[in-house]
């Protein structure tokens, strides 16, 4: 007997909420996968960041994305406050039976006692208001880390919902515009699909970046075993200047297309790939949810909460003691020792293993 179950014959609109970074919103992408499966007459909506709606558009789980735009506080409290009144109503017109909250934030709770709907699951946290927001909450994990994928499907199985494994993998779906787009680029360079490798080797976070030497001596090393190279950056200027610093460095001949490129872009690039190189970051993830192997660096960030999902994959970390520490750099300042002290010798014999895999 399942513990708590809800009624899934009667629902009829479910409402996931995840307000949060790209990679988090990706990483929810099969809670969707299962709902559908579990109640295929059910609409299942998406409430996200504006900026990260990539993610999942084109989900075939997902019927509509409601966005909140962190522009909105720019633009003054009253527009502001029209636009949330706005979402709010649309959302009430939903009538959802079931709120799924992927965050313990509390704009979660204040959704649910607006909304009102049947049922709402959210992870456990302090405080009575809390509790009496949800009809189900669930723990987060304790002691030793579970993946996030893993940990967002615990808000499906405290109401009774369990996946399978196929069911637990990430949807990504590019389009066919960004297929097209993508194809007419790797033309243009004389690239066919698996005939390079995509390198990703900026963060927004420079905490969790490797050193722009390292990274150019990769590059040259990987250019030299005679492998070409596709290297992709967000459009941002500092993101922009990173990677010309480590293609000057490097001087090796790649195919250049950072800044240039959409996240769904991103995916249809990274699925064409042999393999891709980068950090923890979302472009990682995007490269896991397109089945592309994926050699990762890790440092303050752990791997087991964020590490590729699903797919073949090899993990570069160093062993200090004090990592995964979630810190933003060692003593606050945006560099990771555990992360530049990672020799470069290490994360070219990764690359080779795992090209090497059957």
């Amino acid at each position: 007997m399942v513990p708590d179950p809800i009624g899934v014959d009667s629902l009829r609109r479910v409402l996931v909420v995840k307000l949060r970074h790209h990679g988090d919103v990706l990483l929810t992408s099969p809670v969707f996968t299962v709902l559908a499966a579990r109640a295929p007459h059910a609409e299942i909506d998406a409430l996200v960041y504006a900026d990260t709606r990539d993610m999942l558009a084109g989900h075939p789980a997902v019927a509509r994305l409601h966005l909140i735009d962190r522009e909105w506080k720019r633009q003054g409290l009253l527009l502001q406050a029209r636009r949330e009144a706005a979402l709010l109503a649309a959302l009430r017109e939903r009538r959802y039976q079931l709120i799924v909250h992927l965050t313990d934030h509390w704009r979660g709770a204040w959704l649910a006692q607006l909304l009102r709907p049947r049922w709402s699951v959210a992870p456990a946290r302090p405080g009575l208001a809390w509790k009496a927001s949800f009809s189900h909450r669930f723990p987060l994990p304790k002691g030793t880390p579970r993946h996030t994928v893993e940990a967002n499907l615990d808000a499906l199985r405290r109401v009774g919902l369990y996946p399978t494994e196929d069911e637990k993998r990430l949807v990504m779906v590019p389009g066919p515009e960004a297929e097209a787009k993508v194809d007419a680029l790797l033309a243009q360079h004389g690239l066919a699909a698996g005939g390079f490798l995509h390198v990703h080797p900026t963060s927004r976070w420079l905490f969790k970046a490797w050193t722009d030497e390292a990274n150019a001596e990769l590059l040259a090393r990987l250019a030299a075993d005679g492998h070409r190279l596709v290297v992709t950056g967000a459009p941002n200027a500092r993101e922009q200047a990173i990677v010309k610093r480590i293609l000057e460095r490097a001087q090796a001949p790649v195919v250049d297309l950072s800044g240039a490129l959409t996240l769904r872009e991103m995916g249809a690039l990274a699925a064409r790939a042999r393999l891709f190189f980068g950090v923890d970051s979302a472009p990682m993830h995007i490269a896991a949810a397109m089945g592309t192997p994926v050699v990762a660096l890790f440092g303050p960030s752990g791997e087991r909460e964020w590490g590729p999902w699903m797919v073949p994959h090899r993990v570069v970390a160093s062993d200090h003691s004090c990592r995964p520490c979630g810190n933003d750099g060692c003593g606050g300042g945006k560099l990771s020792e555990c992360l530049t002290s990672l020799p470069v010798a290490r994360v070219h014999a990764a690359v080779n293993e795992l090209l090497a895999r059957p």
